[in-house]
């Protein structure tokens, strides 16, 4: 339990509003900001959507590299990861921000439901995402809504679509998708320590689940995510008042469990990516 716990924060998505909670950053300097914050309270990551200003979502590259830029800027040696998620764009739009060469950028490698929509990633469109992070070298993390993603993940390591070591992420809670569910959590974690020994992992809970998946994560020596864009709210009455605010509270996990939170550079030489820019 001594090994370094990576915190990653999601600053914004594309889904939650001004109205649903003020603190949720829409502009590029909103998510500075936030982000200077919650990088200062221990996260090394940080998972970047990008909005209008009218907080509608896209996936405009020019936002992605003023948002790169300020970012590199404010919070030297930050892991910048890009989404490359279906919410702000279709087909190849949705990785037209890969040349800009962030340290990540999210890859589903499957199709699932979503609450009211398919979530639709075809094998031709996967296996472009892959090739552009290759030709960038952007580390991709896989966004596993599905069993099956672990698998395909994993195949696609076989066979170099996916160079490297591979990191994971299990996203719990979506409705239609995977479960919050410590069983299903503890057979993804079994399932990935045999498929891919050498892989790290980590998970997202989703809405009221992500505080309880923070500590599964950090209690089993993984890795975790938190943030704006999974859970507005703390509780069911409280929202929560910035992205800051959450990595404290997966901070003050780490400390329960003895885990060092691990600082970027060290976040960097786990995840083996280049150095900072």
């Amino acid at each position: 339990m001594s090994k370094p716990c990576i915190i990653c924060v999601a600053i914004t998505g594309s889904l939650p509003k001004k109205e649903d909670n003020p603190a949720v950053p829409i502009t590029i300097a909103e998510q500075v900001e936030s982000t200077h914050a919650a990088f200062e309270a221990g996260a090394s990551i940080a998972h970047c959507h990008v909005r209008l200003e009218d907080g509608t979502p896209t996936s405009d590259p020019e936002r992605f590299a003023r948002l790169k830029e300020k970012l590199q800027q404010h919070c030297p040696g930050l892991i910048i990861q890009f989404s490359t998620g279906g919410r702000s764009g279709a087909g190849a739009e949705r990785g037209g921000m890969l040349p800009l060469r962030p340290d990540m950028a999210s890859l589903t490698v499957g199709s699932n439901n979503f609450p009211t929509r398919v979530y639709e990633n075809p094998p031709d469109l996967v296996d472009w995402l892959a090739s552009e992070m290759r030709e960038y070298a952007i580390k991709p993390e896989i966004e596993a809504f599905d069993l099956s993603h672990i698998h395909q993940a994993v195949a696609m390591s076989r066979d170099g679509r996916i160079p490297g070591k591979l990191y994971i992420q299990f996203v719990m809670g979506v409705k239609n998708a995977m479960p919050a569910d410590k069983d299903v959590f503890d057979y993804y974690v079994k399932t990935v320590n045999r498929l891919a020994p050498d892989a790290e992992w980590c998970a997202a809970g989703i809405g009221r689940h992500q505080i309880e998946v923070n500590e599964w994560c950090i209690a089993a020596g993984g890795h975790t995510r938190t943030g704006l864009e999974d859970n507005v709210r703390l509780d069911r009455e409280t929202l929560a008042p910035s992205n800051a605010a959450l990595v404290a509270r997966a901070v003050e996990l780490c400390e329960k469990y003895g885990r060092p939170v691990a600082t970027a550079a060290e976040a960097r030489d786990i995840l083996e990516l280049r150095p900072a820019a």
